[in-house]
């Protein structure tokens, strides 16, 4: 069991550091992109392009992998200040229904991400189904975000019941 959790947190860390480079690449595309366009006047397309793709794959990425469930910021002032309950019900049919459109929308997004093959993008002549890859781990993880959401609504476990006690557990600093 250690040795499982082992390798779940050092896949983790590798996720962590991709992310690193993806965000580390982007900030220097721009930077490459304020170089050329603003000081010697010579525009770049594929910066521009890059800078989109990167930002695209930041996010998506880092919010499969990355981004912890107490990490996702959430509006929950009316949330919290209902009966807990009310908040598993809540928890039970929100996720329901965002798990229900993802699923419902695989086969769709599956079939647009393979169609795109035949299109790439204008500078780098990155073929738009790399492009668009990301986005169904991102599907998948929101999925399986949703049914533990599912799951702890409906045997009232997690921190979402226990509001009150869990803010005050966030470091602000």
């Amino acid at each position: 069991m250690d040795r499982l959790k082992y390798m779940f947190e050092w896949t983790g860390r590798r996720a962590e550091t991709v992310l690193a480079l993806i965000l580390g690449a982007l900030f220097l595309s721009f930077l490459i992109q304020i170089v050329f366009r603003y000081l010697l006047n010579l525009p770049l397309g594929w910066t521009v392009e890059f800078v989109s793709i990167a930002w695209l794959w930041g996010i998506l990425f880092g919010y499969a992998f990355v981004v912890r469930e107490a990490d996702v910021i959430r509006l929950d002032i009316i949330y919290a200040a209902l009966p807990r309950g009310a908040r598993r019900a809540l928890d039970v049919i929100t996720g329901t229904i965002c798990a229900g459109i993802f699923i419902w929308s695989i086969p769709a997004v599956w079939g647009y991400v393979q169609f795109m093959a035949i299109e790439k993008t204008a500078y780098m002549k990155i073929p738009f189904d790399w492009v668009f890859a990301i986005y169904m781990p991102f599907m998948i993880s929101v999925i399986i975000r949703c049914a533990i959401s599912i799951w702890r609504g409906i045997t009232g476990t997690g921190p979402a019941f226990d509001t009150p006690q869990s803010a005050g557990t966030h470091d602000y600093d």
